[in-house]
């Protein structure tokens, strides 16, 4: 079958700009009539958080699938949240709403018959209700407490059937939601962090305590070591350097590979000759125990160096992180 040339309605770049376009209208609307309308949204959803409620968004097909996107973001961003389907709610699931949750309902037109036929079991047990839709006088908009405006001029292609735009400017009013509660929940990157233990993003909150030489393995000399000992410290425990400490482990300084260097080059023969004291940097760049590995890693890049010594408020030295062990944990 021959394939006539594209025009520019049908390029991919113009399908893509369709989208867009809908997410700009968007952006539009929740600077000027969505304002108040997300404003409550967020409210009642901090609420009832607040009081030990979940969030329980549920959506019929395409819809259903950016209802399980929204769930899972606000569950990730620390809003206690679950997906319902519409349907298994009708044939024994609505078991999982409690009175006092928030339903969160998502439906381009308003009127999808399985969404709808929860409705009178939703207000017996006294859920808040927000809709995320396209029609403001359909059924399901008007049933509910807040309605969230997610209309969209097209959907993207020439049949303006299928659903993109539509679900585009849902998924990213959903984000919009789920942020923003966070954020008024006082919702931190450590708080992140406990719910991210695994993979990159886990990798990169670890914090720099988890993953810090310490013990035995952290390099330690003394402001009197002879630097025969020094350099045997640093070859020994393979860090490229060694922290100097004094009474209690208190940081002194650190020496380095290239301070080693630079007293070779300087001193020559006579570099044997100093002590550790001597030749140390008595104001080596240091990081806190609860930092993250990303944080370390930035820094470390910042500065071009490849440690890191982890100092505790007193001054004492707890450990050193290297380059390479923030590379494999934070860029993972």
């Amino acid at each position: 079958m021959a394939i006539s040339a594209q025009t520019e309605r049908t390029r991919p770049s113009e399908l893509v700009r369709t989208e867009a376009r809908a997410l700009l209208e968007l952006a539009i609307r929740l600077d000027g009539p969505m304002l108040a309308p997300f404003a409550r949204a967020t409210e009642l959803v901090v609420e009832a958080a607040g009081r030990g409620n979940r969030v329980i968004v549920l959506g019929m097909g395409k819809s259903g699938l950016i209802a399980r996107k929204i769930a899972a973001t606000l569950c990730s961003t620390g809003t206690p949240a679950c997906f319902l389907h519409p349907a298994e709610a009708l044939h024994g699931d609505m078991g999982v709403v409690a009175a006092g949750d928030v339903v969160v309902a998502l439906s381009a037109s308003g009127e999808t018959d399985e969404v709808l036929a929860l409705m009178p079991a939703l207000a017996r047990l006294g859920c808040s209700l927000i809709s995320l839709c396209g029609d403001g006088s359909s059924t399901l908009a008007q049933a509910s407490e807040v309605w969230l405006d997610a209309s969209v001029s097209a959907e993207a292609g020439e049949l303006n059937l299928a659903p993109t735009a539509s679900t585009t400017v849902m998924l990213a009013l959903g984000d919009a939601l789920a942020l923003e509660v966070s954020r008024s929940r006082g919702f931190a990157a450590e708080d992140f962090a406990e719910l991210h233990a695994g993979g990159r993003l886990g990798r990169r909150l670890a914090r720099v305590s988890e993953m810090m030489h310490t013990g035995d393995a952290l390099p330690r000399v003394a402001a009197d070591t002879p630097m025969a000992q020094v350099i045997h410290e640093m070859s020994h425990k393979k860090l490229g350097m060694t922290t100097v400490l004094g009474a209690g482990n208190a940081l002194l300084g650190m020496i380095s590979d290239g301070d080693l260097r630079r007293l070779l080059e300087r001193d020559g023969p006579n570099a044997l000759a100093h002590s550790a004291g001597e030749i140390m940097n008595a104001h080596p760049v240091t990081i806190a125990p609860e930092a993250f590995a990303g944080e370390a890693l930035a820094l470390m890049e910042a500065r071009k160096i490849t440690s890191l010594i982890v100092v505790a408020p007193s001054g004492e030295a707890l450990g050193v992180v290297h380059l390479h062990d923030l590379w494999t944990t934070a860029r993972a």
